[in-house]
């Protein structure tokens, strides 16, 4: 009898594609090591949207079905504060790449292994602010993502803010955003949104010739597709396919090999490593949903990601992950710049 666990993501994005993707290879993995518990893994995969409302039906429907031991996901942080709610008291769920911080602590029975934003901004500022940047702009997507992830990064950037600023993720032209910024002359820009609003703005520096530095945070991982615009930032992610660790470079192999080359992002390590975190309870517990919402909450030692160490705090953030500092090089790959960790 196999073991049922369920997955959901916006699996037509790509983020949710690749966050499937690293899913999927996990789930093959421990297949071919003989399962768990000598029972194959099954992955009931359903599509949330990234809509609140179909994630909730999504995660009432894996209520449901006394079949699924726990979830993978969801993928983005609107999903998940809304599936939360259903699988509070129900089913233990481990999002992936939802780090908004309102998820911290919403319930005993949902964790994730992202850090939250405003972690994460606040160790990007304290990177920003070691490498010697004094005078930063900040941009943010008037959303949760974006509005958690500025908050964050200006309470914690050591030097002087000469602007901040909501931009839309769908504008046309980010001309006078520039043009304002050589007149100011910030030395970093940091910019809280995802590749959707980075793209155009880098494009928009590099014509006009702004001579600054540009950071952004996990959203911004997809900017590697257009190293012609994007070489030189930074980018604060949580995970790189440069990484040197052991568990990284085995990851990033069998990725490979199993997507005909394709690299894996942030989001398929973050897949890949709830997946076998969630495995490693059905192995320690059996199928009892409580017993392993009671496993997850108290792992010990942590277990070895490829994004990191994985245990959780009483919140349900992931304890002591720190987010990876990079920057795209001129082939598009991150090269790791080095990592703000804390206790």
């Amino acid at each position: 009898m196999p073991s049922t666990i369920g997955a959901a993501g916006p699996w037509q994005l790509s983020h949710g594609h690749l966050t499937k993707l690293g899913v999927e290879l996990a789930v093959k993995e421990i297949n071919d090591a003989g399962g768990v518990n000598g029972h194959k893994l099954q992955v009931d995969e359903e599509d949330d949207k990234a809509d609140g409302a179909t994630a909730a039906k999504v995660a009432q429907k894996f209520v449901d079905d006394k079949s699924v031991s726990a979830v993978v996901g969801h993928v983005t942080s609107g999903a998940m504060v809304a599936a939360a709610q259903v699988y509070d008291g129900h089913l233990a769920a481990v999002a992936t790449s939802a780090s908004s911080p309102d998820l911290t602590g919403i319930s005993k029975w949902v964790f994730r292994v992202i850090s939250s934003d405003s972690a994460n901004g606040a160790e990007m500022a304290k990177f920003a602010s070691r490498t010697g940047h004094k005078r930063a702009a900040i941009l943010y997507e008037n959303d949760n993502y974006g509005r958690g992830l500025a908050d964050a990064f200006r309470s914690n950037f050591d030097g002087e803010i000469v602007d901040i600023d909501p931009i839309r993720a769908d504008a046309s032209s980010h001309e006078v955003y520039i043009s304002y910024f050589k007149l100011k002359q910030p030395d970093i820009v940091f910019i809280a949104g995802v590749v959707g609003s980075a793209l155009p703005m880098l494009a928009e520096a590099k014509k006009q010739g702004l001579k600054t530095d540009f950071m952004g945070g996990d959203g911004w991982t997809p900017v590697t597709e257009h190293p012609e615009i994007s070489e030189g930032a930074f980018v604060g992610a949580p995970f790189a396919p440069t990484d040197p660790r052991p568990e990284a470079r085995k990851f990033v192999t069998a990725f490979k090999f199993a997507n005909n080359g394709l690299e894996p992002d942030g989001n398929a390590a973050l897949g890949y490593d709830a997946t076998k975190v969630i495995a490693a309870a059905l192995a320690a517990v059996g199928p009892d949903r409580e017993k392993i919402r009671d496993w997850l909450s108290h792992i010990s030692p942590p277990i070895a990601g490829v994004t990191g160490p994985i245990r959780f705090l009483p919140t349900g953030d992931p304890a002591g992950k720190s987010v990876t500092m990079t920057r795209v090089a001129h082939d598009g790959s991150l090269i790791v710049q080095g990592a703000v960790s804390r206790p």
